[in-house]
């Protein structure tokens, strides 16, 4: 483990009451980017509310299984095997984050992984508001040419010397973030901030590995592993309406983070006979999200075709009185 400190110096610009007093800048590596993936290594910038950074401090972290894309993070077997297990670090980890706005780079990804891992410890991340900064250099309007964290280090000159590190990751998104807060303060933008909500239950389950693919040993621009399910036996009735109660068939999709795990929330579904859909159409009965500004693909095209859209604690509500299908 590694911790330094920085003095704060303290900025003029004006700054808006309703921003946080804190932040966590978070950079997490995988050994993949699935739910059964676990973190190896990771770090965290802890800055002030104008971002200012007081301390960084970096551990790594063993899996107890293999380390997935050596090629990229770096981080071998050998070097792991010393290394403390999560549960070892859950509480740094934790004082780390406490009371502070968790900020990553694609951060849903980052915030999940936590979650997965604080909740196979049987513990809670302290962590209850997140915020991306993909999202904010969007809000900023930043003339950036793709969403990657090179480009966004690049347009605030700010040089990476080792991609892929947790460490080194994290101070480039702390030394980018600083410069983009102080734009919102002065704009007066509104911070895109999204609500963290640990995982309440934990079901651990063995993937095979794959010989060969993507990251993590899974086909490229998978997420996490596919689930084949029963077909649904019963016919769609069409869409979901507010006030009404669920009805065996209805195609459900989710999107974005859920406070039980998700898998878990599809089981349930489908055993209270509904249709778990991995996509949106015209044909989707509803969709379940906590985010339902949040811009994924499954969020906009809900917009597009008018398919309600409810989030998990109603349709938690929802499952405890389904319909029956018709015959």
């Amino acid at each position: 483990m590694l911790e330094d400190h920085a003095t704060a110096v303290s900025s003029p610009t004006p700054w808006p009451a309703a921003y946080p007093r804190g932040y966590a800048v978070v950079d997490v590596e995988t050994t993949g980017l699935a739910r059964d993936d676990r973190i190896i290594s990771a770090a965290v910038y802890r800055l002030d509310g104008r971002g200012e950074v007081e301390d960084h401090w970096y551990t790594l972290v063993n899996p107890e299984r293999d380390p997935g894309p050596v090629w990229i993070h770096g981080l071998t077997s050998d070097v792991l095997e010393g290394a403390p297990l999560f549960g070892d670090i859950a509480e740094e980890f934790a004082a780390r984050l406490d009371g502070r706005v968790l900020v990553a780079h694609n951060a849903v990804f980052d915030w999940q992984m936590i979650a997965r891992e604080y909740a196979r410890v049987r513990r809670e991340a302290p962590v209850r508001q997140r915020l991306c900064t993909i999202a904010l250099s969007k809000e900023l309007g930043l003339p950036l040419p793709n969403h990657k964290l090179e480009s966004l280090a690049a347009h605030f000159g700010v040089v990476q010397q080792r991609a892929h590190h947790a460490l080194d990751d994290a101070r480039v998104l702390a030394e980018a973030f600083r410069p983009s807060l102080r734009a919102a303060a002065v704009g007066g933008v509104r911070l895109p901030l999204l609500e963290c909500r640990p995982l309440t239950e934990w079901s651990d389950r063995s993937v095979p590995r794959q010989a060969s693919g993507g990251y993590g040993g899974y086909p490229s621009g998978s997420w996490r592993p596919s689930r084949k399910r029963p077909v649904c036996p019963h016919p769609n009735p069409g869409r979901y309406e507010e006030g009404k109660r669920l009805k065996q068939g209805m195609r459900v999709a989710f999107s974005g983070d859920t406070s039980t795990e998700r898998e878990l929330l599809e089981d349930r579904a489908v055993q209270a006979g509904l249709h778990v859909a991995t996509s949106i159409s015209r044909l989707t009965s509803l969709l379940v999200t906590n985010d339902p500004d949040s811009g994924t693909s499954k969020t906009v095209k809900a917009r597009q075709y008018g398919t309600p859209v409810v989030d998990e604690a109603a349709f938690g509500q929802l499952l405890g009185d389904v319909e029956p299908a018709d015959g």
